[in-house]
């Protein structure tokens, strides 16, 4: 059992700094520009001994009840509502600002149990803002630095009395190799898409709840934001990310840091949802990312948002799908599911596509049912001739899963023409029901039984 720790405060204050700091390594986007953090964002955090569940959120300022600000702060407070604790986090060299004193009393009036923290405390800079911290009537504060690692252990005597007494000792944790495994480990699903695609909305749909921020402004999530969730018995790592934009669009360090987030989830995933606008379906920048989807391996589906904006969908759809096997051939057959993240139409059909994907990407083919087909390929399409002589393939065998790979035994490697690996690609995938997910064929050298052996 565990507790939960929530982060809060005004913009720029340390919070994301303070949250990678508890959680180990860059989890969450820190610049120095204010509001980089928008939608709440959990890990697991540690201090010491401690194990708990902590909450990143967004900078807390005063605005208008339609802004977009507002929807961040509705965030926050959801965050701090549900938490064991909260950390009311202020910075300790800016000194104590009016929307610091707000914020107290925000948190005052929610009756949670509050920890305040002043950061930025390292040498003489912070003293003046932490005894002036004391203003705030929410406790005695705790005077650390995020970013250098300094007086955690004062914040840990802070957070020590909200731990179960049931948490076992450091040293108790089970080791890494007994985490789960197989259905009980969470499959790593990605949603990713160009800005405004409706990334978040789909999000939101799929966990029952507004838990990612949205809205009709491009852009708005930053953060790459992981949700626990499960779907039929089955738990989900489901993972929001920042829009994807052409970089010659880009504007400025910080969504370059976004989509440098969005690239890293990519590589981690092990599925990803593509989600298209489907008054914009297609676009040179969806295809775009579907291809680096399949140049990392990763299974994909493609999600058609909006769905219920499309006047004649059949013959959408199959324009849809015909420019798909045209622009990818490499993920011929990738599912598609329409759907409306806005209103539920078609969601239902998302994540059975999923798993189906999922189950296609992790799929192996027995070495003796490989090579009958192999001797049937090669057979009705024979390897061309390479300096007046045939080409021998010898044998193939699947080494890997996830995506599917293959090793080609073959007398010359590199004479084998890109058009004939490419058969082979083909009819490895209608023979094996390998439809929409990445195939990879390795070609490797057979060896030559009167080549002379290697002394040693």
């Amino acid at each position: 059992m565990s507790f939960t720790v929530a982060i809060v405060g005004r913009p720029n204050v340390g919070k994301s700094t303070l949250f990678n700091r508890f959680v180990g390594g860059r989890h969450a986007l820190v610049d120095d520009t204010p509001g980089v953090t928008r939608d709440r964002r959990e890990g697991e955090g540690a201090l010491g001994p401690l194990r708990f569940t902590v909450i990143d959120t967004a900078g807390l300022a005063d605005s208008r009840p339609d802004s977009l600000e507002h929807r961040m702060q509705a965030q926050t407070a959801l965050a701090a509502e549900s938490a064991d604790v909260t950390l009311l986090l202020v910075d300790g060299r800016a000194g104590i600002t009016p929307d610091d004193r707000h914020f107290a009393r925000e948190l005052r009036r929610l009756g949670g149990t509050v920890v305040l923290v002043v950061n930025k405390c390292e040498g003489r800079a912070g003293e003046e803002g932490y005894f002036e911290s004391f203003s705030l009537g929410v406790g005695e504060p705790v005077a650390i630095s995020a970013e250098h690692g300094e007086g955690l252990g004062a914040l840990y005597d802070a957070l020590e009395p909200f731990s179960p007494d049931d948490q076992p000792p450091d040293g108790d944790r089970p080791p890494d190799g007994d985490r789960p495994t197989g259905d009980d480990k969470p499959l790593q699903l990605a949603i990713v898409g160009r800005p405004n695609a409706g990334k978040s909305t789909l999000l939101n749909r799929l966990v029952g709840e507004e838990r990612t921020i949205t809205g009709p402004e491009p852009g708005i999530t930053r953060d790459a934001i992981a949700v626990a969730w499960n779907h039929a018995g089955r738990p989900v790592n489901l993972v929001d990310t920042a829009g994807l934009r052409r970089r010659a669009r880009m504007v400025g360090k910080l969504e370059q840091l976004s989509v440098d987030d969005a690239l890293r989830v990519i590589r981690l995933a092990e599925l990803v949802v593509l989600v298209l606008d489907a008054e914009m379906a297609l676009e040179r920048q969806d295809l775009t990312i579907a291809r680096l989807v399949a140049d990392e391996g990763r299974a994909l589906v493609i999600a058609v948002n909006k769905w219920d904006l499309v006047e004649g969908r059949r013959a959408a759809l199959d324009e849809i799908r015909e420019r798909l096997a045209e622009s990818l051939p490499q993920i011929k057959g990738v599912s598609v599911v329409t759907l409306s993240a806005l209103h539920g139409e078609g969601v239902d059909k998302l994540m059975p596509a999923v798993f189906k994907a999922y189950e296609l990407w992790n799929r192996r083919v027995a070495t003796g049912r490989l090579n009958r087909w192999f001797e049937d390929a090669v057979a009705a399409h024979p390897p061309p001739l390479v300096q007046g002589r045939r080409l021998k393939l010898r044998y193939i065998t699947q080494v890997k899963a996830r995506p599917p790979t293959f090793a080609l035994f073959v007398s010359k490697p590199k004479a084998l023409p890109e058009a004939y690996q490419r058969y082979l690609v083909n009819r490895l995938r209608d023979a094996f029901g390998l439809a929409g997910v990445p195939i990879r064929l390795l070609l490797r050298a057979g060896k030559n039984p009167y080549a002379p052996a290697k002394r040693r």
